[in-house]
């Protein structure tokens, strides 16, 4: 993805299942828990660079000792930071006493038996040190105390603010974090009251009532509760300070979560392979957490799963996962892409009027290399193809030299363009940045043959298109081909995404503004008056009824119209090629990905009634001139998470 987007947050859960002195005995080191947490959250950094923090609740704290610690650092040095922090807190302990694991238990911080990691992006939220995860809710009842964690966007956090007012809360902030932590923690707290009601406490002290009531909390329920009215994509953990955890996946499926547990340990990643990575394991020990289920670990190292919430019928996992979010060391998801690589072959084929002779293929940026090689892929079969209908066809009347020439036809691949540095045009401004940005790719000149070359580069989406227009195509211009054409491995983004990826303004999408100008340019303004007619028509109707009308405005055009006019909008004065696009389309995204149909930023189907409500907003903010105002009905919540 040339356009820098921010995205997915990452989450990790690790509940060890034996004592501190277990893991001693056999790593050799009572930090078993933490290491393999900083494994999960590094091998999960691309999922969020603006922040990070970890939290961790020590079993059977002594009172008058700290039972749940959190830790947690804003940038893209984050890990690092709050790791080096956690163990500074260990330097004022002598190595004698750190190399006795029952001294560490009872009094070093972080040497804890449940932790939990998060590595954050804001979506369309605040930015700062008070919205890094985890959140923590604290109180003097273990059993009370929460810290959350998540990757999630909520479409109805009004809603959701107002069953809190309604509960007699008062709530300290819109952001959905703060009112998904508040709204659990307020059905933790009646969950733990229930239980205290129902025990009979004529010959139990203070602590045999609170163990009590931490052994008979019911997690599945108070979950049930909290979520009955929740709107988004959302994968949710959370850690309760008497030492129960849980991870919670939306009915949807939108976001990911993936599990592994043994008689040692219980984790929770968004992504399988660095579960695999961080324990060693094969793809089919890990499970993935089903939409609607979650997965529950008691203080007495219990793991069970549970439906929380009623599967939806159509579920909808986030194709942009498997597209560019998540890893490509994925054993699925290598194999997907390259599949979405090989079924643009036709397409590309097209673009270069089958002419193989002259045309040079390549990749931009390095995330787009698995497509490219499933491309490169096709594109032998097909030589492969038309090889063996020419041998068959003149059969006997070709001569050695003949066969010899036809068996080496090959398609031309060359590492056209490689990023340099990380140039920091921000210290530039106007025609002084955009030259800078010229050069954050080097070429490798002699790759093409000047003036004769057709160019094929493959990249895994196309959002605003900035960065190809600024850079991209005045980089690969210097190599004078005569044609570039760029291949995008994801369908037309036409649609904001509200569930977790920073897509929430109209005008940020390359193929809306395609879509507006032909509507002007082919004396069709009334559809962009009508399409707001309407969204303003349903602006104050019940999320449920309300229906996506912005697909009227790219009704009048095929895919081919839309990416025609993308490409002239794309290359500027300077760029002397003929600018070609292709993309991908939503049936082979299908094809490839039959697993995570979530199409939503493509096709506009929003898979719950907030993202039809919040895209219709989005047209009308639009129009008004005013998409830099947070989304607004009955209240204002704007605050959403990644």
């Amino acid at each position: 993805m040339t356009d820098q987007v921010k995205h997915e947050c990452g989450i990790a859960v690790i509940r060890l299942l034996k004592p501190l002195e277990y893991y001693y005995q056999k790593y050799g080191t009572w930090q078993y828990g933490l290491d393999k947490l900083y494994l999960l959250m590094e091998k999960q950094h691309n999922r969020g660079q603006e922040g990070a923090g970890l939290g961790a609740v020590k079993l059977d704290a002594a009172p008058g000792n700290e039972f749940i610690f959190r830790e947690r650092a804003l940038g893209s040095g984050a890990i690092p930071e709050i790791f080096a922090n956690v163990h500074a807190s260990f330097h004022s302990f002598s190595e004698e006493q750190l190399s006795n694991p029952s001294f560490v238990k009872s009094s070093v911080p972080y040497a804890a038996e449940l932790f939990i990691g998060h590595l954050r992006y804001s979506t369309t939220g605040k930015s700062g040190l008070t919205y890094v995860h985890p959140l923590l809710r604290r109180n003097n009842w273990a059993s009370r105390s929460l810290a959350l964690a998540g990757n999630f966007n909520m479409t109805n956090v009004d809603e959701m603010f107002q069953q809190l007012l309604e509960e007699g809360q008062h709530p300290r902030d819109y952001a959905d974090t703060f009112v998904m932590l508040e709204s659990l923690g307020h059905y933790l707290d009646r969950e733990v009251q229930y239980q205290y009601d129902r025990l009979d406490k004529t010959h139990l002290n203070g602590q045999e009532v609170s163990h009590l009531i931490e052994e008979k909390l019911d997690i599945p329920f108070l979950l049930k509760r909290a979520s009955k009215k929740w709107d988004g994509g959302y994968a949710l953990c959370g850690l309760i300070g008497s030492g129960d955890a849980f991870a919670l996946r939306d009915p949807w499926g939108i976001r990911t979560a993936f599990y592994y547990h043994d008689d040692e340990v219980a984790v929770v990643a968004s992504e399988r392979p660095v579960i695999q990575t961080a324990f060693n394991l094969k793809k089919e020990d890990i499970r993935e957490l089903q939409p609607g289920e979650a997965l529950v670990v008691k203080r007495n190292g219990t793991v069970s799963q549970h439906q929380i919430l009623p599967k939806k019928e159509k579920i909808t996992p986030c194709s942009f996962e498997r597209i560019y979010f998540s890893r490509g060391s994925d054993y699925d998801i290598y194999r997907e892409r390259k599949e979405l690589g090989r079924l643009l072959v036709p397409r590309i084929i097209e673009a270069i009027n089958n002419d193989f002779d002259n045309t040079v293929f390549s990749f931009i940026p390095n995330t787009a290399e698995v497509a490219y090689f499933g491309m490169l892929q096709g594109l032998e079969d097909h030589f492969n193809h038309q090889k063996a209908i020419t041998i068959l066809e003149k059969g006997n009347s070709l001569t050695k030299t003949e066969i010899d020439t036809i068996l080496s036809k090959r398609v031309r691949s060359e590492k056209v363009a490689i990023k340099d540095v990380k140039l920091r045009t921000f210290i530039a401004q106007g025609k002084t940045r955009n030259d800078l940005a010229a050069h954050v790719y080097d070429v490798t000149y002699g790759s093409l043959r000047r003036g004769v070359d057709t160019l094929v580069i493959i990249d895994d989406s196309v959002v605003r298109g900035t960065t190809l227009r600024q850079s991209i195509l005045r980089i690969l211009d210097r190599l004078d081909p005569k044609q570039i054409v760029i291949v995008s491995s994801s369908p037309q983004i036409r649609y904001p995404d509200y569930y977790g990826i920073d897509m929430s303004r109209m005008s940020e999408f390359i193929a809306f503004k395609a879509a507006i100008k032909l509507l002007k340019e082919r004396g069709m303004q009334q559809v962009i008056d009508e399409t707001y007619e309407k969204a303003v028509a349903q602006r104050h109707k019940k999320k449920e009824e309300i229906v996506n009308h912005v697909k009227d405005i790219y009704a009048p055009f095929s895919d081919e119209d839309i990416s025609e006019k993308i490409a002239r909008m794309l290359t500027s004065d300077n760029i002397n090629a003929k600018v070609s696009m292709v993309f991908q389309s939503i049936e082979d995204l299908h094809k490839a990905c039959p697993g995570h149909r979530g199409d939503w930023y493509f096709s506009g189907n929003y898979p719950t009634p907030g993202g039809n409500r919040l895209v219709n907003h989005a047209f009308i903010n639009y129009m008004e001139g005013q998409e830099n105002r947070p989304h607004q009905y009955s209240l204002d919540f704007s605050n959403n998470e990644g």
